[in-house]
């Protein structure tokens, strides 16, 4: 729903002929690394990583067939030396590394002269419409407002927020965009299930009642139903797009 248009739009945004070293930051379960390898000549060299060693053994197991190094790396404290790396990608992972500044810095140090930084981060929540009308519906089960800290996944929505991060870091030319895409999901049931599933909004409410997660899962079914389709539901998604070069 969310991943795939992205992963789609970053792989075409790479010059093949231009990388020979490429690090994906937050590969997570391998759905951008395949797009990437696709994308990449054979004589590159993929470095697919992720914090999570449970991450990176489904991405292994579903793409077996490609050469790919894995590696289990923290992005605040990258295993390479400098000027070692032509490009990093990350997509829809740099919202939750703790120490932002250091995380950039690294990218910065390992990335050869001219090398390119190309990441991902989720735009505000109203932009997203499907996660927009869940959390809507799980609001109503907290009393007063959600917690700030819930709000972690869309915390690098802006321009503002991540341009100094990259310019405290070293990058000289940036580009910072918005892009809108489609978010399809097989059926509103479908999509309503995994929205309900995941994320620590709704891992909260079913640690205090877990019957709830159901009643909420219903409603989010109806509303997605009814604004974008039972079969297939295809809801706006929005994100912002950050290109940056040593």
């Amino acid at each position: 729903m969310f991943f795939e248009p992205y992963a789609i739009e970053v792989a075409s945004r790479i010059d093949p002929a231009s990388v020979s070293v490429v690090l994906e930051i937050a590969a997570g379960t391998g759905r951008v690394t395949q797009h990437l390898s696709n994308r990449l000549p054979p004589s590159a060299q993929l470095i697919a990583s992720d914090i999570s060693e449970d991450m990176l053994s489904v991405a292994k197991e579903k793409l077996s067939h490609l050469a790919i190094n894995w590696q289990t790396i923290d992005a605040q404290q990258l295993p390479f030396t400098d000027n070692s790396i032509d490009l990093v990608v990350c997509c829809f992972g740099y919202m939750f590394v703790p120490d932002k500044p250091k995380a950039f810095a690294e990218a910065y140090r390992v990335l050869k002269p001219d090398g390119m930084f190309l990441f991902t981060t989720l735009d505000k929540l109203e932009n997203n419409a499907a996660s927009y009308i869940a959390r809507t519906a799980a609001k109503k089960y907290f009393e007063g407002d959600i917690p700030e800290a819930y709000n972690m996944a869309t915390s690098m929505h802006d321009q503002a927020t991540i341009q100094p991060l990259l310019e405290n870091a070293g990058f000289y030319k940036l580009s910072i965009e918005k892009v809108k895409k489609q978010s399809v999901c097989n059926s509103a049931k479908e999509a309503a299930r995994f929205l309900t599933q995941s994320g620590s909004v709704f891992e909260d409410i079913r640690k205090r009642n877990p019957a709830i997660i159901e009643e909420i899962t219903i409603t989010v079914e109806k509303e997605l139903t009814e604004q974008f389709g039972a079969s297939p539901m295809i809801a706006p998604i929005s994100a912002v797009i950050s290109q940056a070069w040593k």
